[in-house]
């Protein structure tokens, strides 16, 4: 049992690498016509279907995907912007950096129509648009936390680490919100909540939390019972955990789930503009968010039960949904004193060890 939970926590790392600007081609169906450029700071394993099934829709069109860090990707297409080109596709979690970008002027707007049955919250300007939903988390270990201390709200979960505190001392894991920007986002909106932020800190530092810069990190370290409790993780990849095979259980919080909406957007200078406006029509379209909840984001926009998550359904017009609006308010929640506020909170609460080995932080990883 010990070498099958191995085994699956190096298949859950193995899943999403944590290399930067590394680079896969896929070929053209059929003769190719031209090579489209899309530079990501999210997992090939995630996109890999969804870029196969565009390519049957674009037979002639080449794929050339470079996954990197979300602070490389931010830094490279600054600079894309200021002539250096080459990219027609930009792809992110940390879309309070894409908001960023689009706001100085880097992306081209496309006119597209498919956008419309999508919540406003998820795309800006016809410029940015975000393609997932992608809530956050509560995850146990379903072999070491039984059932009764599988508690459904933040409140529950202070409340078992308070009255529990030997129980899971060192066994809850969360984002090191100093290295990963999902951390950082999913914090700050939690920080809306009040009270609630202060108490989950305090209750994370008096549990000698440990912190990690990426989602695979946690996850595989929940998968081989190193860890018993992980907090505010992307549901995506929690389901998608359980479906290769780890004994995690996943929970919807029943009083709020931040959500967030992974986005990509077409750079004015991409040198494939018609080719990257389509693969961002496919992404939005009916078969595009089919694809994605089959093979890689089973939360969807449509609002469509999970039966992997133990919860309510989400749907994006829920009272209890607070999204991460793809727009104009994530550049304050982005500035500098606000940014250095809560930072400082999170050092000053919770020193447990960073269990990543570098801020890598490609989707939160």
């Amino acid at each position: 049992m010990k070498r099958l939970r191995a085994a699956l926590a190096a298949l859950l790392l193995a899943a999403s690498p944590g290399r930067a600007a590394e680079t896969t081609r896929f070929p053209a169906v059929d003769s190719e016509s031209l090579v489209l450029v899309l530079h990501a700071a999210t997992d090939l394993e995630a996109m890999r279907p969804l870029i196969r099934d565009f390519q049957d829709t674009e037979p002639h069109v080449a794929v050339a995907y470079t996954e990197t860090v979300t602070g490389e990707l931010f830094e490279r297409m600054q600079a894309a912007c200021r002539g250096a080109g080459g990219v027609d596709l930009v792809l992110s979690s940390s879309v309070d950096q894409l908001v960023k970008l689009v706001n100085d002027g880097c992306a081209a707007r496309l006119g597209l129509a498919e956008a419309d049955p999508l919540p406003r919250w998820t795309r800006w300007r016809d410029e940015l648009f975000g393609f997932t939903f992608e809530p956050g988390v509560i995850v146990y270990n379903a072999d070491t936390v039984p059932p009764e201390d599988r508690r459904r709200s933040r409140a529950e979960l202070i409340d078992l680490l308070r009255t529990h505190p030997g129980r899971y001392a060192g066994r809850i894991g969360t984002y090191d919100v100093t290295t990963s920007g999902i951390g950082y986002l999913f914090s700050a909106y939690d920080l809306r909540a009040g009270a609630v932020f202060g108490r989950m800190l305090e209750a994370l530092a008096r549990a000698d939390a440990v912190l990690s810069c990426c989602t695979t990190d946690l996850l595989a370290r929940l998968a081989d019972g190193r860890l018993a409790i992980g907090y505010n993780l992307l549901g995506s990849y929690a389901v998608a955990a359980i479906r290769r095979g780890a004994p995690l259980h996943v929970v919807v919080p029943r009083d709020y789930t931040v959500v967030l909406s992974r986005a990509i957007f077409v750079p004015a200078s991409a040198p494939q503009p018609a080719a990257a406006r389509a693969f961002v029509r496919y992404l939005l379209s009916e078969r595009g968010q089919r694809v994605a909840r089959a093979t890689s984001f089973p939360f969807g926009l449509d609002g469509a039960a999970v039966p992997e998550a133990d919860g309510p359904v989400l749907s994006p017009s829920s009272a209890a949904v607070r999204p991460i609006e793809n727009g104009p308010e994530l550049l304050a929640i982005q500035d500098r004193a606000k940014r250095a506020r809560l930072i400082g909170e999170w050092r000053g609460a919770v020193r447990g060890p960073e269990s990543g080995a570098a801020a890598r932080d490609t989707d939160g990883r």
